[in-house]
């Protein structure tokens, strides 16, 4: 009698058993055994944001980010405008350099929808204690954010699209100066009346990469 059909089948069952304790973990997160979990397989499809949870534990504690669907007062402190154009998987960083405990109010417009992660690095600790408040996909978005730090604030956008889009930023508050990060590297941006600020850096910050989820 041939062994074809038990091997054949033996194949299949390997086959089935690899897509669910290996492949279906890694990709979409699905773990039915929980056997991916337990090899840190799940970790690949949805990796954990240290970042964010950093982000959302102090935002637990603290008033940070207060979003609404209409334009919000402006805050005490200068207004300033930016626009950039995004190519198609084009990304860029904008921060503003600002004081801890003084609110900052925004909003930002795409023609299209961008990916974006908004988030600070403190001038104390750095990039090594980096918080995020948001990360997800948007077109528009209002909000108020009152630093927990001082330091460096912003956002990361990416165009995900096959078109341009077009990214208008307005900020009301006490920004004291503004950095451009691209993939050139950075730019700082002047803030016409903007009054002295913290003194600080974050050594070594450059644009984050795409991953932002």
């Amino acid at each position: 009698m041939s062994k074809g059909p038990y091997i054949a089948a033996g194949v299949v069952a390997a086959g089935a058993a690899l897509a669910v304790f290996v492949i279906l973990p890694a990709e979409i997160g699905y773990d039915p055994t929980g056997v991916g979990a337990a090899l840190g397989l799940t970790e690949i499809a949805e990796p954990t944001n240290l970042e964010l949870e950093r982000g959302m534990a102090r935002m637990e504690q603290q008033e940070v980010l207060t979003l609404s669907d209409t334009a919000l007062p402006a805050s005490d402190g200068i207004t300033d405008v930016w626009e950039y154009e995004l190519l198609p998987f084009e990304s860029v960083e904008f921060k503003y350099t600002m004081p801890e405990g003084q609110p900052m109010t925004f909003h930002w417009q795409g023609t299209g929808t961008l990916a974006y992660d908004m988030h600070a690095h403190p001038f104390d600790g750095g990039e090594e204690v980096t918080e995020s408040y948001g990360v997800d996909e948007a077109q528009e978005i209002h909000g108020r954010y009152t630093p927990a730090f001082s330091g460096i604030h912003g956002w990361f956008w990416e165009n995900r699209s096959m078109d341009n889009v077009t990214l208008r930023l307005e900020a009301s508050g006490p920004m004291s100066a503004a950095t451009v990060y691209t993939a050139s590297g950075e730019i700082d941006r002047p803030l016409e009346g903007a009054a002295e600020g913290p003194e600080g850096s974050v050594a070594g910050h450059t644009m984050q990469s795409g991953e932002t989820d």
